[in-house]
């Protein structure tokens, strides 16, 4: 059984908003945004964005506080409040407090670090589509990096509820209930790259969902993908067992007593350890505005300090060493 701050159930973390949320003071706010003016100011590359680049007072003692809840607390934080009138500065400020936590990687094979999650008008049934393009229910997920930075400038009319989970509890849980198929998920499965293939790599990764390595039990889950990664000559092919393990690994992230929600509201960065928890959004409807569409930035993190990872992940993150790992690396593209 896993003990710790990130075997949680989604009831407590529901009921103890403090161990999670943080609403950011005026003078904390006046911070951000002095740093990040002289940034936009001296006509920065947020890509290129460094701690030194966005120096802050306090905060950056706050910031460090937050790393330490990400890497070895509940594996979540939120801070609330940070204005988005102005879109330039308040990218600005989320890529310079991304910069105290992490080093940015890159989220997709043009290899821009700093993404945009809104829907395209896309449908998921495309096998080359990532989930987050479009305004379809996600499911509970893992993304390609230590941690997955979120901040939201604009909400739906309705719904995009975004839901957490511990990976840890879903272990114990199956641990104690059904040993033989949690035995499964420490099994390679293939998992779809959905497009985005390194040259002369497969279109998939074979990772685990389940992984032991130097005492330390890490997720990887994306079951859209491992589903759609059956359509490949050659791959591995998933048993009845490994179907009755996902299915009960799946049944449990959307049990409401494990997993927990909440609706980001503008302003809000929320940011999640990929390796303890798995995220989820829920579908929406959006305004007829384009203005007022849906509309949040993401940052995917390397994380100094972080866990060593077993050497299979360096399939997906390019190299498993610590502080520099994760993302996706296809071409030699310029970020942005």
């Amino acid at each position: 059984m896993i003990a710790g701050p990130a075997a949680w159930t989604g009831r407590e973390m529901a009921a103890t908003p403090g161990r999670w949320l943080r609403r950011l003071t005026a003078a904390e706010i006046a911070e951000l945004k002095r740093a990040g003016g002289r940034y936009v100011a001296r006509g920065g590359d947020l890509a290129a964005m460094t701690a030194a680049d966005f120096a802050l007072g306090g905060l950056g003692d706050t910031l460090a506080g937050v790393r330490e809840t990400l890497l070895r607390g509940c594996g979540v934080a939120v801070l609330r409040g940070l204005p988005v009138d102005d879109r330039a500065l308040a990218a600005a400020v989320f890529c310079g407090i991304g910069a105290h936590l992490g080093h940015a990687r890159p989220q997709n094979a043009r290899g821009d670090v700093l993404g945009h999650v809104r829907d395209t008008g896309v449908g998921s049934d495309d096998p080359a589509v990532r989930i987050y393009q479009t305004a379809e229910r996600q499911t509970f997920h893992t993304d390609s990096a230590d941690v997955v930075g979120l901040l939201c400038l604009q909400a739906a009319r309705r719904g995009g509820r975004s839901l957490l989970v511990s990976g840890m509890a879903i272990y114990n849980w199956m641990l104690g209930e059904r040993p033989d198929l949690v035995a499964r998920l420490f099994e390679p499965m293939a998992t779809d790259r959905r497009g985005e293939v390194p040259a002369g790599a497969k279109p998939y990764v074979e990772i685990p969902v389940f992984n032991w390595h130097a005492g330390f039990l890490t997720v990887f889950y994306q079951r859209q993908y491992i589903d759609s990664a059956q359509r490949y000559d050659g791959v591995l092919r998933l048993t009845d067992e490994h179907v009755a393990a996902l299915d009960m690994f799946d049944e449990l992230a959307n049990n409401p007593d494990m997993h927990f929600g909440m609706d980001l509201e503008p302003g809000d960065m929320q940011f999640v350890y990929n390796h303890a928890l798995l995220h989820d959004r829920t579908g929406f409807v959006d305004w007829l505005e384009a203005e007022r569409r849906r509309h949040l930035l993401r940052l995917w993190l390397a994380m100094p300090g972080d866990r060593p990872l077993p050497d299979c992940f360096a399939e997906r993150y390019g190299s498993v060493a610590v502080g520099d790992r994760g993302g996706i690396v296809v071409t030699d593209a310029a970020p942005a």
